[in-house]
């Protein structure tokens, strides 16, 4: 795995006006992804963690802070403002691979797409090139003349994949991707996707909920609650010695089948409460309303970032 960077993220903040107030999605959130390596962003539903993603696609141009790609790319503007090579630099695999593709044309024009667009095949050898992409996810060629409404959902994700490649990407969003699929096709996707990293050195951003996924997948970890990136690690670090009581309870809460796997489990953290509303988070450390160890600080005052070891990072006053 390449030591460089491909995308440094710098205090971003996105905010949503609404009539209540302001939802503030993302909160100042600072990550960099190094070249071939996945980075998971995991949290609960309402964290932020797809706004995350889809401010780096331009869905969403940032309110502050600087997205900086390779380098040399700003990804403050919106998509349709960004450069052709940059648009195909960087692309996203969806939730639901179900609403995702269209539903009236076939394999082979859902994966033909990118090329078409992006001038990238010959119109006389776009089917070949089709062709070979399905080949490369497992698909295989006959897949081309199927509808999605013909495919399984492992299936249909596959295709969702093969069109993400397409234009060659450095870079993919993973946005919840295996979270709809059964056991099986999950293993098969987790599987594609551990293959083609390694053998085109393309960077991750997984987006989940499902440490399971996580632990199977990436490289390192980052744990996001209301806006906030409040611990980051190396996986294996993360899972063998979790410090903020908010992983703490998101790893307790994991379901297990053996033993191996129980032990690893922090004992005495139990997942309690609800998350509160992004439009008015708690004063101090957001996660203070939850958690089993706050002090009379946490609630008057945001936590710093603490450096415990190289790599592993926690925004928590019990390690100040």
């Amino acid at each position: 795995m390449n030591s460089e960077t491909i995308l440094t993220a710098s205090n971003v903040r996105k905010y949503f006006p609404i009539k209540e107030g302001i939802v503030k999605a993302v909160d100042g959130v600072s990550f960099s992804i190094k070249y071939g390596e996945t980075l998971a962003l995991v949290g609960e539903s309402g964290s932020g963690k797809t706004t995350t993603g889809h401010v780096i696609m331009g869905f969403y141009t940032p309110d502050a802070g600087e997205l900086i790609f390779k380098g040399r790319y700003s990804l403050s503007t919106p998509i349709k403002k960004r450069d052709l090579e940059l648009k195909r630099d960087i692309q996203i695999v969806f939730q639901d691979p179900g609403t995702s593709l269209n539903p009236k044309h076939m394999v082979k024009d859902i994966v033909g797409l990118p090329l078409r667009i992006h001038r990238l095949s010959q119109s006389s050898s776009i089917y070949s090139r089709v062709a070979e992409l399905l080949d490369f996810v497992g698909l295989g060629a006959d897949f081309m003349f199927k509808y999605p409404s013909e495919l399984g959902g492992g299936e249909k994700q596959l295709v969702a994949i093969a069109r993400a490649l397409a234009p060659n990407p450095s870079f993919i969003i993973l946005d919840e991707s295996t979270s709809a699929l059964d056991v099986s096709s999950q293993a098969k996707v987790l599987k594609t996707l551990s293959r083609i990293q390694r053998e085109h050195n393309i960077s991750y951003l997984l987006i989940t909920h499902d440490l399971g996924v996580v632990r199977n997948i990436s490289h390192r970890v980052m744990i996001m609650y209301l806006g906030k990136i409040y611990e980051e690690a190396a996986t294996e670090e993360f899972f063998h010695r979790p410090l903020h009581p908010y992983t703490q309870m998101l790893l307790s809460s994991i379901p297990t089948l053996t033993e191996d796997d129980e032990a690893i489990k922090p004992k005495g953290v139990e997942s309690v409460g609800e998350t509160p509303s992004a439009l008015n988070p708690p004063k101090g450390c957001r996660f203070h309303t939850r958690c089993p160890f706050a002090k009379p600080i946490c609630s008057e005052r945001d936590p710093p970032d603490v450096v415990v070891d190289s790599g592993h990072i926690v925004r928590c006053w019990l390690y100040e």
